[in-house]
Protein backbone atom coordinates (compact mmCIF):
# COMPACT_ATOMS: atom_id res chain seq x y z
CA UNK A 1 0.00 0.00 0.00
CA UNK A 2 1.24 3.52 -1.12
CA UNK A 3 1.88 5.67 2.17
CA UNK A 4 -0.31 9.36 1.61
CA UNK A 5 2.85 11.06 2.29
CA UNK A 6 3.07 15.20 2.98
CA UNK A 7 5.60 16.70 1.13
CA UNK A 8 6.38 20.55 1.05
CA UNK A 9 7.66 20.85 -2.87
CA UNK A 10 6.22 19.90 -5.97
CA UNK A 11 9.88 19.21 -6.79
CA UNK A 12 9.82 16.35 -3.53
CA UNK A 13 6.44 14.92 -5.24
CA UNK A 14 8.28 14.27 -8.27
CA UNK A 15 11.79 12.92 -5.91
CA UNK A 16 8.60 10.62 -4.39
CA UNK A 17 7.63 9.04 -7.75
CA UNK A 18 10.98 8.77 -8.94
CA UNK A 19 11.99 6.50 -5.57
CA UNK A 20 8.78 4.52 -5.70
CA UNK A 21 9.31 3.39 -9.58
CA UNK A 22 13.26 2.26 -8.91
CA UNK A 23 11.81 0.17 -5.81
CA UNK A 24 9.11 -1.16 -7.54
CA UNK A 25 11.53 -2.47 -10.38
CA UNK A 26 15.33 -2.51 -9.27
CA UNK A 27 15.11 -3.21 -5.66
CA UNK A 28 11.81 -5.05 -4.69
CA UNK A 29 12.06 -8.03 -7.17
CA UNK A 30 15.59 -9.04 -5.77
CA UNK A 31 15.40 -8.42 -2.31
CA UNK A 32 14.70 -11.64 -0.98
CA UNK A 33 16.99 -13.75 -3.28
CA UNK A 34 19.46 -11.88 -2.18
CA UNK A 35 19.21 -11.91 1.44
CA UNK A 36 18.81 -15.41 0.89
CA UNK A 37 22.17 -15.85 -0.84
CA UNK A 38 23.85 -13.33 1.28
CA UNK A 39 24.50 -11.51 -1.93
CA UNK A 40 26.20 -7.77 -1.34
CA UNK A 41 23.75 -5.65 -3.02
CA UNK A 42 26.48 -3.11 -4.75
CA UNK A 43 24.33 -3.00 -8.10
CA UNK A 44 21.06 -1.76 -6.41
CA UNK A 45 23.33 1.41 -4.97
CA UNK A 46 24.80 1.96 -8.12
CA UNK A 47 21.49 2.45 -9.24
CA UNK A 48 20.38 4.99 -6.81
CA UNK A 49 23.59 6.54 -7.18
CA UNK A 50 23.12 7.32 -11.07
CA UNK A 51 19.48 8.39 -9.77
CA UNK A 52 21.10 11.05 -7.68
CA UNK A 53 19.16 9.34 -4.48
CA UNK A 54 22.89 8.69 -2.44
CA UNK A 55 23.24 12.44 -1.76
CA UNK A 56 19.87 13.47 -1.05
CA UNK A 57 20.14 16.10 2.34
CA UNK A 58 23.52 17.38 0.98
CA UNK A 59 24.56 21.11 -1.20
CA UNK A 60 23.67 20.82 -5.31
CA UNK A 61 27.03 22.16 -5.76
CA UNK A 62 29.07 19.28 -4.65
CA UNK A 63 26.74 17.23 -6.76
CA UNK A 64 23.66 16.48 -3.83
CA UNK A 65 20.03 16.88 -3.80
CA UNK A 66 20.14 19.95 -1.61
CA UNK A 67 16.55 18.15 -0.03
CA UNK A 68 15.17 18.77 3.87
CA UNK A 69 15.96 16.05 6.50
CA UNK A 70 12.10 15.60 6.14
CA UNK A 71 11.97 14.58 2.92
CA UNK A 72 15.11 12.77 2.49
CA UNK A 73 13.43 10.06 5.53
CA UNK A 74 10.82 9.79 3.76
CA UNK A 75 12.77 8.37 0.47
CA UNK A 76 14.87 6.25 3.01
CA UNK A 77 11.57 4.93 4.74
CA UNK A 78 10.41 3.94 0.88
CA UNK A 79 13.62 2.14 -0.02
CA UNK A 80 13.85 0.29 3.25
CA UNK A 81 10.56 -0.69 3.10
CA UNK A 82 11.50 -2.18 -0.65
CA UNK A 83 14.49 -3.47 0.82
CA UNK A 84 15.71 -3.15 4.52
CA UNK A 85 19.22 -3.79 3.79
CA UNK A 86 19.89 -1.16 1.19
CA UNK A 87 17.76 1.59 2.94
CA UNK A 88 20.33 0.24 5.69
CA UNK A 89 22.84 1.19 3.90
CA UNK A 90 21.62 4.21 2.01
CA UNK A 91 21.27 5.77 5.95
CA UNK A 92 25.01 4.16 6.68
CA UNK A 93 26.46 6.23 3.49
CA UNK A 94 24.50 9.48 4.31
CA UNK A 95 26.07 9.32 7.47
CA UNK A 96 29.40 8.40 6.68
CA UNK A 97 29.60 11.51 4.20
CA UNK A 98 28.11 14.08 6.90
CA UNK A 99 31.35 14.98 9.18
CA UNK A 100 33.62 16.17 5.96
CA UNK A 101 30.32 17.50 4.75
CA UNK A 102 30.06 19.74 8.08
CA UNK A 103 32.98 19.44 9.36
CA UNK A 104 35.45 19.83 6.03
CA UNK A 105 37.36 22.42 4.60
CA UNK A 106 36.00 23.84 1.88
CA UNK A 107 38.99 22.59 0.01
CA UNK A 108 38.11 19.10 1.41
CA UNK A 109 34.42 18.92 0.37
CA UNK A 110 35.94 20.59 -3.11
CA UNK A 111 37.84 17.68 -3.34
CA UNK A 112 36.07 14.99 -2.14
CA UNK A 113 32.86 15.25 -1.42
CA UNK A 114 31.66 15.34 -5.38
CA UNK A 115 32.48 11.44 -5.33
CA UNK A 116 31.64 10.71 -2.12
CA UNK A 117 27.46 11.30 -2.23
CA UNK A 118 27.93 12.01 -6.57
CA UNK A 119 26.85 8.20 -6.79
CA UNK A 120 29.30 5.98 -7.47
CA UNK A 121 30.77 5.63 -4.71
CA UNK A 122 30.10 3.97 -1.11
CA UNK A 123 30.88 4.80 2.35
CA UNK A 124 31.53 2.93 5.67
CA UNK A 125 31.49 4.80 9.74
CA UNK A 126 34.08 3.33 11.15
CA UNK A 127 33.68 4.24 14.87
CA UNK A 128 32.65 1.05 16.86
CA UNK A 129 35.78 -1.48 17.78
CA UNK A 130 35.80 -4.89 19.30
CA UNK A 131 36.04 -3.52 23.02
CA UNK A 132 34.57 0.05 22.33
CA UNK A 133 31.24 -0.12 21.04
CA UNK A 134 28.57 2.51 23.45
CA UNK A 135 31.53 3.39 25.03
CA UNK A 136 33.43 5.84 22.29
CA UNK A 137 35.93 6.76 24.91
CA UNK A 138 37.20 3.37 25.06
CA UNK A 139 38.91 3.34 21.29
CA UNK A 140 42.26 2.42 21.30
CA UNK A 141 42.93 2.86 17.36
CA UNK A 142 45.76 5.01 16.85
CA UNK A 143 46.09 7.81 14.80
CA UNK A 144 50.43 9.08 14.69
CA UNK A 145 51.36 12.56 12.71
CA UNK A 146 54.24 11.39 10.79
CA UNK A 147 55.18 14.65 8.58
CA UNK A 148 52.51 14.81 6.01
CA UNK A 149 50.97 12.12 6.76
CA UNK A 150 49.16 10.07 9.76
CA UNK A 151 49.45 6.48 10.07
CA UNK A 152 46.61 4.73 11.41
CA UNK A 153 46.94 1.12 13.60
CA UNK A 154 44.61 -0.51 14.84
CA UNK A 155 40.93 -2.42 14.31
CA UNK A 156 37.17 -0.95 13.86
CA UNK A 157 34.27 -3.47 14.48
CA UNK A 158 30.80 -3.98 13.22
CA UNK A 159 31.42 -2.30 10.12
CA UNK A 160 28.59 -2.27 7.13
CA UNK A 161 29.88 -2.20 3.95
CA UNK A 162 33.34 -3.28 5.44
CA UNK A 163 35.63 -4.99 2.54
CA UNK A 164 32.74 -3.24 -0.37
CA UNK A 165 33.08 0.59 0.65
CA UNK A 166 35.27 3.03 -1.41
CA UNK A 167 35.90 5.05 1.78
CA UNK A 168 35.59 4.53 5.33
CA UNK A 169 34.97 7.59 7.67
CA UNK A 170 37.74 6.41 10.22
CA UNK A 171 37.66 7.26 14.13
CA UNK A 172 41.08 7.36 15.89
CA UNK A 173 43.08 8.66 18.68
CA UNK A 174 45.28 10.61 18.76
CA UNK A 175 46.15 11.59 22.23
CA UNK A 176 45.39 9.52 25.54
CA UNK A 177 42.69 12.33 26.60
CA UNK A 178 39.43 10.05 27.13
CA UNK A 179 37.23 12.34 24.86
CA UNK A 180 39.08 15.22 23.27
CA UNK A 181 41.47 12.85 22.12
CA UNK A 182 39.75 11.21 19.33
CA UNK A 183 39.90 12.86 16.02
CA UNK A 184 38.39 11.70 12.48
CA UNK A 185 39.90 10.90 9.04
CA UNK A 186 38.43 9.97 5.77
CA UNK A 187 40.52 7.01 4.54
CA UNK A 188 39.91 6.04 1.03
CA UNK A 189 39.47 1.94 0.40
CA UNK A 190 42.66 1.87 -2.31
CA UNK A 191 44.89 3.25 1.65
CA UNK A 192 47.84 0.22 1.39
CA UNK A 193 47.56 -1.63 4.95
CA UNK A 194 43.78 -1.65 5.07
CA UNK A 195 42.18 -5.11 5.15
CA UNK A 196 38.84 -6.92 6.36
CA UNK A 197 37.78 -10.04 8.61
CA UNK A 198 35.28 -12.43 7.48
CA UNK A 199 31.49 -11.56 7.19
CA UNK A 200 29.54 -11.85 10.23
CA UNK A 201 26.74 -14.74 10.32
CA UNK A 202 23.80 -12.27 11.44
CA UNK A 203 20.08 -13.08 11.84
CA UNK A 204 19.10 -10.17 10.24
CA UNK A 205 20.23 -8.03 7.00
CA UNK A 206 22.52 -10.51 5.52
CA UNK A 207 22.89 -8.93 2.60
CA UNK A 208 24.09 -6.33 3.89
CA UNK A 209 27.94 -7.37 4.57
CA UNK A 210 29.41 -6.16 8.31
CA UNK A 211 33.07 -7.27 8.74
CA UNK A 212 36.23 -6.10 11.41
CA UNK A 213 38.01 -3.32 9.72
CA UNK A 214 42.52 -3.93 10.23
CA UNK A 215 44.54 -0.79 9.82
CA UNK A 216 47.97 -2.19 9.75
CA UNK A 217 50.42 1.11 9.56
CA UNK A 218 47.41 3.08 6.91
CA UNK A 219 48.92 6.35 5.93
CA UNK A 220 46.86 8.93 5.01
CA UNK A 221 47.73 12.36 3.86
CA UNK A 222 47.58 14.84 7.14
CA UNK A 223 45.13 16.93 4.46
CA UNK A 224 42.54 13.70 5.31
CA UNK A 225 41.89 15.04 9.03
CA UNK A 226 38.31 15.96 9.20
CA UNK A 227 38.04 19.38 11.78
CA UNK A 228 40.95 19.74 14.11
CA UNK A 229 42.97 17.18 15.96
CA UNK A 230 40.84 15.99 19.29
CA UNK A 231 36.86 16.98 17.59
CA UNK A 232 36.26 13.64 16.79
CA UNK A 233 33.88 13.24 19.47
CA UNK A 234 31.92 15.99 18.94
CA UNK A 235 31.58 14.70 14.99
CA UNK A 236 30.71 11.47 15.79
CA UNK A 237 28.12 12.20 18.08
CA UNK A 238 26.66 14.82 15.54
CA UNK A 239 26.63 12.57 13.14
CA UNK A 240 25.33 10.02 15.40
CA UNK A 241 22.10 12.26 15.57
CA UNK A 242 21.31 12.53 12.16
CA UNK A 243 22.47 8.73 11.60
CA UNK A 244 19.76 7.62 13.92
CA UNK A 245 16.85 9.82 12.30
CA UNK A 246 17.79 7.19 9.01
CA UNK A 247 17.48 3.96 11.29
CA UNK A 248 14.09 5.61 12.49
CA UNK A 249 12.78 5.75 9.32
CA UNK A 250 14.60 2.23 7.56
CA UNK A 251 12.40 0.86 10.60
CA UNK A 252 9.18 2.54 10.05
CA UNK A 253 9.95 1.39 6.36
CA UNK A 254 10.10 -2.18 7.55
CA UNK A 255 6.90 -1.99 9.70
CA UNK A 256 4.92 -0.76 7.15
CA UNK A 257 6.40 -3.72 4.69
CA UNK A 258 5.13 -5.92 7.36
CA UNK A 259 1.81 -4.44 7.68
CA UNK A 260 0.81 -4.36 3.95
CA UNK A 261 1.87 -8.29 4.64
CA UNK A 262 0.00 -8.82 7.25
CA UNK A 263 -3.44 -7.03 5.79
CA UNK A 264 -3.07 -8.50 2.50
CA UNK A 265 -2.77 -12.24 3.67
CA UNK A 266 -6.00 -11.28 6.42
CA UNK A 267 -8.20 -10.41 3.37
CA UNK A 268 -7.01 -13.26 1.42
CA UNK A 269 -6.90 -15.91 4.33
CA UNK A 270 -10.25 -17.92 4.83
CA UNK A 271 -11.52 -19.66 8.28
CA UNK A 272 -14.62 -20.52 9.50
CA UNK A 273 -15.85 -19.67 5.96
CA UNK A 274 -14.38 -16.31 5.97
CA UNK A 275 -11.63 -14.26 5.65
CA UNK A 276 -9.53 -13.73 8.96
CA UNK A 277 -9.61 -10.47 8.48
CA UNK A 278 -13.28 -10.20 9.71
CA UNK A 279 -13.02 -11.54 12.88
CA UNK A 280 -12.63 -8.46 15.69
CA UNK A 281 -9.17 -10.38 16.48
CA UNK A 282 -7.18 -9.66 13.78
CA UNK A 283 -9.05 -6.50 13.14
CA UNK A 284 -7.90 -4.76 16.45
CA UNK A 285 -4.32 -6.93 15.72
CA UNK A 286 -3.85 -4.95 12.88
CA UNK A 287 -5.54 -1.74 13.98
CA UNK A 288 -2.57 -1.89 16.75
CA UNK A 289 0.30 -2.14 14.12
CA UNK A 290 -1.18 0.64 11.66
CA UNK A 291 -1.09 2.94 14.78
CA UNK A 292 2.04 2.35 15.66
CA UNK A 293 3.26 2.56 12.23
CA UNK A 294 1.68 5.97 12.07
CA UNK A 295 2.66 7.22 15.38
CA UNK A 296 6.09 6.33 14.68
CA UNK A 297 6.29 7.75 11.32
CA UNK A 298 4.84 11.46 13.30
CA UNK A 299 8.19 10.43 15.57
CA UNK A 300 10.39 11.02 13.04
CA UNK A 301 9.29 13.42 11.00
CA UNK A 302 9.12 15.51 14.09
CA UNK A 303 12.98 15.16 14.70
CA UNK A 304 13.33 15.53 10.96
CA UNK A 305 11.90 19.31 11.70
CA UNK A 306 13.50 20.44 13.97
CA UNK A 307 16.94 19.37 12.74
CA UNK A 308 15.86 21.68 9.10
CA UNK A 309 14.87 24.16 11.33
CA UNK A 310 18.15 24.52 12.92
CA UNK A 311 17.12 23.51 15.96
CA UNK A 312 18.42 20.91 18.57
CA UNK A 313 17.24 17.88 17.88
CA UNK A 314 19.42 15.29 20.05
CA UNK A 315 16.84 14.55 22.32
CA UNK A 316 14.32 13.96 19.50
CA UNK A 317 16.66 12.02 17.53
CA UNK A 318 17.06 9.13 20.47
CA UNK A 319 13.06 8.95 21.00
CA UNK A 320 12.33 8.67 17.28
CA UNK A 321 15.54 5.97 17.40
CA UNK A 322 13.57 4.26 19.98
CA UNK A 323 10.06 4.85 18.97
CA UNK A 324 10.60 3.44 15.71
CA UNK A 325 12.58 0.36 16.38
CA UNK A 326 10.56 -1.10 19.12
CA UNK A 327 7.37 -0.25 16.82
CA UNK A 328 8.96 -2.25 13.91
CA UNK A 329 10.10 -5.23 16.20
CA UNK A 330 6.45 -5.33 17.54
CA UNK A 331 4.73 -4.95 13.86
CA UNK A 332 7.01 -7.24 12.51
CA UNK A 333 6.08 -9.87 15.28
CA UNK A 334 2.69 -9.48 14.72
CA UNK A 335 3.18 -9.65 11.56
CA UNK A 336 4.20 -13.14 11.63
CA UNK A 337 1.01 -14.11 14.38
CA UNK A 338 -1.20 -12.71 11.43
CA UNK A 339 0.16 -15.25 9.03
CA UNK A 340 -0.01 -17.82 11.69
CA UNK A 341 2.24 -20.52 10.25
CA UNK A 342 2.89 -19.86 6.88
CA UNK A 343 4.53 -16.37 8.81
CA UNK A 344 6.83 -18.80 10.29
CA UNK A 345 8.29 -19.97 6.71
CA UNK A 346 10.14 -18.49 3.85
CA UNK A 347 7.16 -18.11 1.51
CA UNK A 348 6.21 -14.98 3.26
CA UNK A 349 8.75 -12.01 3.94
CA UNK A 350 7.45 -11.55 7.25
CA UNK A 351 10.01 -13.62 9.41
CA UNK A 352 12.55 -11.71 7.12
CA UNK A 353 10.91 -8.64 8.62
CA UNK A 354 10.98 -9.86 12.02
CA UNK A 355 14.58 -10.49 11.56
CA UNK A 356 15.73 -7.61 10.37
CA UNK A 357 13.51 -5.44 12.81
CA UNK A 358 15.74 -7.03 15.65
CA UNK A 359 19.18 -5.05 14.48
CA UNK A 360 17.62 -2.02 14.54
CA UNK A 361 17.09 -1.75 18.54
CA UNK A 362 20.87 -2.19 18.82
CA UNK A 363 23.20 -0.51 16.16
CA UNK A 364 23.79 2.97 16.32
CA UNK A 365 22.91 2.77 19.67
CA UNK A 366 21.07 0.64 21.21
CA UNK A 367 17.87 1.53 22.76
CA UNK A 368 19.02 1.29 25.97
CA UNK A 369 21.75 4.02 25.32
CA UNK A 370 18.83 5.64 23.49
CA UNK A 371 16.81 6.15 26.98
CA UNK A 372 20.59 7.18 28.51
CA UNK A 373 20.37 9.97 25.94
CA UNK A 374 17.05 10.75 26.49
CA UNK A 375 16.75 10.99 30.75
CA UNK A 376 20.00 12.83 30.74
CA UNK A 377 19.04 15.63 27.84
CA UNK A 378 15.81 16.02 30.03
CA UNK A 379 17.09 16.32 33.07
CA UNK A 380 19.54 18.68 31.85
CA UNK A 381 16.89 20.90 30.71
CA UNK A 382 15.03 20.90 33.76
CA UNK A 383 17.84 21.47 35.96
Amino acid sequence: MAVDRLLPTEESTDLLALVRDLCVHELAPYAAQAEESETFPRDAFRTLGKAGLLGLPYPEQYGGAEQPYEVYLQMLEEIAAAWMSVGVGVSVHTMTSYGLATFGTEEQRARLLPDMIGGEMLGAYALSEPQAGSDISGMTTRAVRDGDEYVLTGTKAWISHGSHADFYTTFARTSADPKRGISAFHVPATAEGLSFGAPERKMGLTGSTTTLVNYDQVRIPAVNLIGAEGDGMRIALSALDSGRLGIAACAVGLAQAALDVAAAYALERQQFGQAIADFQGVQFLLADMAAAVESARATYLQAARRRDLGRPFTQQAAIAKLICTDAAMKVTTDAVQVLGGYGYTREFPAERYMREAKVTQIFEGTNQIQRLVISRDLLRSVR
